[in-house]
């Protein structure tokens, strides 16, 4: 089978590692109990940031915030290699911007993710990622953002919703934890 992954917050806990972050340079102790109440993507609120402040902290973040030690969600890495193994193809789609591509399949690879460079998509906006997500004619694909998750919902595709506070309004198959991936499928 064909297997399609977005990486942010579906593989990789990217925007609570991002919170760590933003307490850090803010010099703030923001609870993780306001990151898990968040109803949407962004992070900024509980940090009293605007969307415009917001955006600029995340801009002027983005490099430490995708190359240091931001975790795989348990058992994310295992179980993709347990797909590769028992020979399903893995793609990765991905909405990073073009400039970090490259750096960020490199950063991927070394997590242990089992990355082919030609099963690698990046920077699209979300409705050329579901072009992407279509054309590859996937069997499965998993994601957090609703926008992507909503277009997707009526195509041939099997979509399911990698367990995020701001998609819980999506009634779509949910993953909370990898290990569950089997039951799932």
């Amino acid at each position: 089978m064909k297997f399609g992954f977005d990486i942010d917050d579906t593989l990789i806990n990217l925007r609570e590692h991002a919170f760590y972050i933003y307490n850090k340079k803010l010099n703030k102790n923001v609870s993780l109990d306001d990151f898990y109440a968040l109803k949407r993507v962004e992070i900024h609120e509980p940090f009293g940031l605007t969307d415009d402040e917001g955006k600029k902290m995340w801009n002027d973040t983005l490099e430490e915030i995708y190359y240091t030690n931001c975790p795989a969600f348990p058992n994310a890495v295992e179980t993709l290699n347990k797909l590769v193994h028992e020979g399903h193809e893995i793609y990765y789609i991905t909405s990073r911007p073009k400039e970090h591509g490259e750096r960020t399949k490199e950063w991927m690879k070394k997590q242990g993710f089992p990355v082919q460079d030609d099963c690698f998509f990046y920077g699209m906006q979300d409705d050329e990622k579901v072009d992407i997500i279509q054309k590859l004619q996937l069997d499965y694909y998993f994601d957090d953002k609703p926008a992507v998750l909503d277009t997707l919902s009526t195509d041939s595709v099997k979509v399911i919703v990698k367990d995020q506070s701001y998609n819980r309004g999506i009634s779509l198959p949910r993953l909370i934890n990898w290990t569950d991936l089997q039951r799932i499928l």
